[in-house]
Order: structure tokens, then C-alpha cells, then sequence
């Protein structure tokens, strides 16, 4: 078994992700990337994988409502809003920049 990836493998990745390394990064990517890859590769190797388990983990079906219009007032809305003018919601900028 492999213990690294080849350069050209690593370059693709590279290219993929639209990244670019130094011949220091890219032959420690060749090792780092074999490993991920072959611990991936164990997920293969269970027995009890149920991939229904995967799309939800339960068996009753999702209740979605009909589509059409959404039935609520624009003062309902504006009642758990912190600062508002008129019918607008109020944002401060500068609260926003700091986060």
C-alpha cells in the first residue's frame, strides 16, 4: 500500500480547490491526503452500514404544508423586532462591522 499520494495527485487537488502550495507544502500534502484517504476508506469496511440510516434516522414521514401564501400580518411580524421605522426593521450598521 501507497504511504503518500503522487505529486500530480496533490496538484490536482490543488488545482481543484483553486490553491497553490510551495514543493515543501505539496509533498507534505502527498501524506497528509494519503491519510485522510485511507480513513475514509474504513467506512467501507463495515458490516452493519445501513445507508437508510443515512437519509433519516426515523420512519415517519415529514409533514410539509401545502404551498400558497403565508398567512401573516406584517404587525406580527414587526412584534419581536428590536428597532423598527414604520413598516421597515432597523438595522445599525455599525453593530454589524464589529461582529
Amino acid at each position: 500500500m501507497d504511504l503518500k499520494l503522487t505529486k500530480e495527485e496533490v496538484l490536482h487537488v490543488l488545482d481543484l480547490a483553486r490553491l497553490e502550495a510551495t514543493e515543501e507544502e505539496i509533498a507534505k500534502y502527498q501524506i497528509e491526503l494519503k491519510k485522510m484517504l485511507d480513513e475514509l476508506d474504513k467506512i467501507k469496511e463495515l458490516n452493519d452500514f445501513d445507508e437508510e440510516l443515512l437519509i433519516a434516522p426515523w420512519d415517519r414521514e415529514a409533514n410539509l404544508r401545502e404551498n400558497g401564501e403565508l398567512n401573516i400580518e406584517n404587525g406580527d411580524i414587526l412584534l419581536n423586532v428590536p428597532s423598527k421605522k414604520g413598516n421597515f426593521i432597523s438595522v445599525d450598521v455599525e453593530v454589524l462591522k464589529d461582529e
